[in-house]
């Protein structure tokens, strides 16, 4: 099967961690605000997933903060861009891919600012040919047409074909699937029911980057 070499990242837990991310960011913003126990077990189950700026105005509701929900939200945006990493071998690799002529990707779901001060604060920004975050297309994977913005954005059209890897079943490997994408992924959360398999499944997302490498040859 001849498919495009065209390669759609996820970006929170495939090209970065942002669990590890998100418990040193909250530690950080609970000790800079003097925030209670209480508040801080809070922020870690409403933003296990994923965080935007109401989230913040929640917060300030049910603990009676005077920060304001955008000052909150700021120095939230601003702790996380410095807490993620992306890992050397990570950016490596996209490097590699790129010199054996992929087009890289990147397709994430969360705010615009967040996600954008992630992609810089890790140079993940200057490794790939094009970056669509749903917060501001306001659609969502597995939505078809965040994909087709996505291959759009990088200068090529879904109906050429290409790969989608990422570590959610639903929006990556299921969007990916709906958008004609073969598909890789990083195994960890629960598979559903009724969704069609991946074309590949590995643990890292540098095996992944090793498969597409080896279609190249």
């Amino acid at each position: 099967m001849n498919v495009s070499r065209l390669a759609l990242f996820d970006l929170d837990g495939t090209l970065v961690d942002r669990q590890s991310a998100l418990s040193d960011a909250l530690t950080c913003l609970c000790r800079s605000r003097a925030l209670s126990p209480d508040a801080e077990r809070w922020l870690h189950i409403e933003l296990a997933d994923r965080a935007i700026v109401d989230d913040f105005a929640r917060l300030r509701d049910a603990f009676a903060l005077e920060a304001s929900a955008i000052d909150l939200w700021q120095e939230y945006v601003d702790l996380m861009s410095a807490a993620v990493t992306c890992r050397p071998e990570v950016i490596e690799g996209l490097a590699r891919l790129r010199a054996a002529a992929w087009t890289i990707g990147i397709i994430t779901n969360g705010a615009g600012d967040i996600q954008r001060a992630k992609l810089f604060g890790t140079g993940l920004a200057d490794q790939v040919d094009g970056v669509t975050v749903s917060g501001d297309a306001e659609i969502r994977k597995p939505d078809l047409r965040l994909f087709e913005l996505a291959a759009s954005r990088c200068g090529v059209s879904l109906a050429d074909g290409g790969w989608m890897i990422g570590d959610d079943p639903a929006g990556d490997i299921g969007g990916g699937y709906q958008a004609g994408l073969r598909t890789i992924w990083l195994r960890g959360r629960p598979w559903p029911d009724r969704l069609p398999a991946a074309h590949h499944v590995v643990d890292d997302v540098t095996d992944a980057m090793t498969i597409l490498l080896n279609e190249t040859e």
